[in-house]
């Protein structure tokens, strides 16, 4: 059972001045406190949290809409904190209840550890696809294919943009184009001057997260990553969509190790739109 107290506490929406608590309630579990995904979530998302009457939070998330404003396609929820002092009492459940309820006929998507994945299930979330987590240097094997990329330009913006809405299934115009900020590293690839995939490398403490991934194929995919490796010193990490058999197998013979599976899971609809085949790996799993 929820301490009574606890869970009679309100749940307020988070903002940017809530950045250090978010990062506190990180590290307290043990996390790395990602302050710049924190920064980069609180913007782009939704956050919401508890407040601990002893100073700091409670508990913590973010929730992502995607489509228009007022009724949105899809909403990713992540960063679901809870704090160490207050774990295993019903908190998360109390927050997560709070959210269902808020986002009411709007479906929602989440990537679960396998500790949370029963949280979820008992909420009605279901599990629709698994994503391997890989990390470790990447070596290059030589001129991987012959796909052209480069960096992208401001002047790419909005093919990325109509690109992603095709691949993702849903609006995702104020993620995309914070990615310029967000990311060290921004590149596309093209074919006959139209663009036919783009890709992300972001700073996650001593690693770089490849992500979004988005491509046309599998050869595609491949030349966007080692063009975002041969730009950086820093290990990769990234989250690959397991069915994405060829790619996952590649990256291994490259140099990055499985660290974890997460389960994909979704509410209010059975499958997550868009064209899973072109969409490799997500922002983060805490967006979609």
């Amino acid at each position: 059972m929820a301490t009574p107290s606890l869970t009679a506490l309100p749940v307020r929406r988070l903002t940017l001045r809530d950045l250090t608590a978010c990062a506190d309630l990180s590290e307290d579990r043990g996390w790395p406190r990602e302050e710049h995904k924190w920064g980069f979530l609180l913007t782009a998302g939704k956050g919401y949290g508890i407040d601990d009457p002893d100073g700091g939070l409670v508990c913590a998330c973010v929730v992502t809409e995607y489509g228009p404003q007022d009724r949105p396609d899809l909403a990713a929820i992540g960063m679901v904190l809870v704090a160490e002092r207050h774990a295993r009492q019903g908190i998360g459940r109390h927050l997560m209840r709070h959210i269902v309820s808020a986002m009411g006929p709007t479906p929602l998507t989440l990537h679960a550890t396998p500790n949370g994945r029963p949280l979820y299930e008992e909420l009605g979330f279901k599990v629709t696809g698994r994503a391997e987590m890989l990390r470790g240097h990447f070596t290059s094997g030589g001129p991987e294919t012959e796909v052209v990329t480069r960096a992208a330009t401001a002047e790419d913006l909005a093919a990325i943009v109509r690109l992603d809405e095709e691949v993702f299934g849903a609006d995702r115009t104020h993620i995309v184009t914070r990615l310029p900020a967000f990311a060290d590293r921004l590149c596309v690839a093209e074919e006959n001057g139209r663009l036919i995939g783009y890709a992300g490398a972001w700073p996650n403490m001593e690693t770089h997260v490849v992500g979004p991934l988005i491509a046309r194929d599998t050869e595609t995919a491949k030349a966007l990553i080692a063009s975002l490796a041969a730009q950086t010193d820093r290990p990769l990490r990234t989250d690959i969509d397991v069915r994405h058999e060829e790619l996952l197998a590649w990256a291994k013979e490259r140099g990055l190790e499985s660290v974890a599976f997460n389960a994909v899971m979704a509410y209010g609809i059975a499958e997550l739109p868009g064209d899973w085949t072109r969409r490799f790996a997500p922002v983060t799993v805490a967006a979609g």
